[in-house]
């Protein structure tokens, strides 16, 4: 979570505003409704998870490069095994944050033109709509006239 982690800032809001409210951790839970703490723990539980079994991937694979590198000690196995890991997790990390700023880079592109859609669409529905007000006009005035 953002929140958690001094290095990475709060997201602002989409719209432009005030910073968006924090995701809700485990530890914010008292007081909120039950089907509410289920969500987030299942979020938190499912995070932990996804972290664990990358982590996992990282060392299997710095374990396949050291077995392929037989005249390493067991130390130095440990050691490289370490260091891979420690940086498989670093590109990891690095990656997924790219993702999630191009993510909310898309984000806000996407709702500006929505936004441009909507007021477009908006704007021929009142011309349409003023088109039809005036045509009922005046055939009411036509029918007026003609009835006297």
């Amino acid at each position: 979570m953002t929140g958690d982690r001094p290095d990475v800032p709060p997201h602002p809001d989409r719209s432009g505003g005030p910073p968006a409210p924090e995701p809700l951790t485990v530890r914010d839970l008292y007081g909120v409704p039950p089907a509410e703490q289920a969500a987030v723990l299942v979020t938190e539980v499912e995070g932990h998870l996804l972290a664990q079994a990358e982590r996992d991937r990282a060392r299997r694979e710095a374990e396949a490069l050291c077995a392929r590198l037989p005249w390493l000690t067991g130390a130095q196995a440990e050691d490289v095994t370490r260091h891979y890991t420690e940086q498989r997790l670093a590109l990891t990390c690095e990656l997924l944050r790219a993702t999630v700023a191009r993510a909310e880079e898309l984000r806000g592109e996407y709702e500006a033109r929505f936004a441009t859609l909507r007021r477009a669409l908006l704007r021929r529905h009142a011309a349409c709509a003023a088109t039809v007000l005036a045509g009922a006009a005046a055939a009411a005035s036509v029918l007026s006239a003609v009835t006297r």
